[in-house]
């Protein structure tokens, strides 16, 4: 899935100068201020711009959101830094951001969010400003890392409001505008830029199409995964709304204590997979037995990184030591928890796979349509 290219030595380079920063702003005593602490970020997001668009002489001027994943790998190092502060690797870095800045990222789902920001997202960051610089498409990358950002800002964002932490909302809060900005821009541009298919023949893909659901063993276990798959947030959103029933009472008290964490967050997380995640799945069963559903190709990698993203927070959460121990995994039980949320997010990952792979089910054979995207390969 990632595309190959120069290394982005620049972008590299100018993330790791968040350990400087961090440290410097972290000696002045003057930063005891939460709107000196905003605007202080305010004034390093525009420097690290400037700097990113110095540092690129030019050779990323026909993307521009390589300026945007620039920066954002800055931050992603920054969260980085936050969990190896949090979980006491190092120290002297982040003590007045915790303070004074986003103190709920002190929590264990918020330090298990800035972790896969600090490697996942980073790692991505690189490799989407490498396929940039090289001039090589970087769709599948992008929209998998939109799936996972917006899943994550989808629980953490209104968890601060509703949870314990909304009392103690800092104006650094704020910060998290560009967080939203940026997904939204590069969803769109990838949405509106058409997609390269890859098959060998319309003829292929309609023999392909022609073909039952029974035909395909793959796709049949797929179908059974996403069965499951709906009823398994369906199930866990209906227990986080204080379903009155006894297997939802058992389940919290036996599997999944975390779900009733005063912070919100494992709350939020069923809610939006629930409401988001459940509907994208009952469409994907269609995609499987519905051919030239083409919109398959771009939303099972959507799905794949917001599921991937949602189920390490979770889990990681869940089983770290900032959770208290009445709502961490019952110790009897926690291996059965593990093995059905990592199958759970293994199972996107599949689906994405098959329709990356083999294309020509999803593929449109309307007359015309084969042409233009033989003339994109």
């Amino acid at each position: 899935m990632a595309p190959s290219g120069p290394l982005p030595t620049g972008v590299f380079l100018l993330s790791l100068t968040a350990f400087l920063i961090c440290c410097r702003v972290n000696s002045m005593v003057s930063l005891s201020d939460p709107s000196a602490i905003a605007l202080t970020g305010v004034a390093v997001l525009l420097g690290l711009f400037a700097a990113a668009y110095v540092q690129s002489q030019g050779t990323a001027s026909h993307d521009p959101l390589y300026y945007g994943f620039a920066v954002f790998a800055f931050t992603g190092v920054v969260d980085l830094i936050i969990w190896l502060e949090q979980d006491g690797y190092i120290c002297g870095f982040m003590e007045f951001y915790m303070r004074e800045g986003e103190p709920y990222l002190r929590t264990s789902y918020g330090i298990i969010v800035c972790l896969w920001d600090g490697t996942v997202h980073y790692l991505l960051y690189l490799a989407i400003a490498s396929a940039i610089i090289g001039r090589r498409s970087y769709r599948s990358l992008d929209l998998y890392w939109l799936g996972c950002l917006m899943m994550t800002l989808l629980v953490l964002l209104p968890g601060n409001v509703i949870g314990k932490f909304g009392t103690e909302l800092r104006l650094s809060f704020l910060l998290n505008v560009a967080c939203v900005l940026l997904p939204i821009w590069a969803g769109m541009r990838m949405f509106r830029e058409p997609r390269t298919t890859v098959y060998n023949s319309a003829e292929k893909a309609a023999e392909e199409q022609r073909r039952g659901l029974l035909l395909h063993p793959l796709d049949l276990a797929l179908m059974l995964y996403l069965v499951i798959a709906v009823g398994f947030p369906l199930f866990r959103g209906l227990v986080v709304l204080d379903c009155p029933s006894d297997c939802g009472f058992d389940y919290i008290y036996q599997y999944e204590s975390y779900l009733k964490d005063p912070v919100v967050y494992p709350k939020m997380q069923m809610l939006v997979s629930m409401f988001y995640a459940l509907p994208v799945f009952c469409l994907c069963m269609y995609g499987l037995v519905q051919p030239s559903c083409t919109w398959m190709l771009d939303w099972t990698l959507v799905l794949t990184g917001a599921i991937a993203q949602a189920q390490f927070s979770h889990v990681g959460a869940s089983l770290h030591r900032r959770t208290p121990y009445t709502y961490g995994v019952p110790a009897e039980n926690w291996w059965l928890f593990l093995v059905a949320n990592v199958l759970y997010a293994l199972g996107p990952h599949l689906l994405a796979y098959r329709c990356l792979r083999r294309t020509g089910f999803f593929v449109s054979t309307a007359p015309g349509v084969q042409d233009s995207d033989k003339k994109q390969k």
